[in-house]
């Protein structure tokens, strides 16, 4: 895989409202879909639910970068990262996937361009 430079996009985002941040299937769930819908290949997904109620930290590594989210279902909000590589991979609709699943709102974004030259 070669890196054409200006092709790198760093998308953060806070989620706000929503349900499911306590339940690590579907955390997984959540970050297939968004690499599913930003044209990513997964090459492996990492969960980790800290129990009952508590919140959940997953990662799925991409051949692209990676797609990560910590959550605080105690107080309703989740803090997403997706950091895509190439020119057919969309970051903004593996946001928009994550949402929808919990649906959530998003209260703060930021693009940051990556690796540009």
């Amino acid at each position: 895989m070669t890196h054409l430079p200006g092709t790198s996009i760093h998308l953060i985002a806070d989620l706000e409202g929503g349900t499911g941040y306590d339940d690590p299937a579907l955390v997984e769930a959540a970050l297939r879909q968004a690499a599913a819908a930003a044209r990513a290949r997964v090459l492996g997904v990492h969960v980790h639910g800290f129990g009952d109620g508590m919140g959940v930290t997953g990662v799925a590594l991409l051949a692209e970068s990676h797609i990560s989210i910590h959550t605080w279902p105690e107080h309703g909000v989740a803090a997403v990262d997706l950091f895509v590589c190439g020119r057919d991979v969309d970051a903004e609709a593996g946001l928009a996937a994550m949402v929808a699943l919990f649906g959530a709102g998003v209260t703060s974004q930021h693009e940051i361009a990556r690796l540009a030259r």
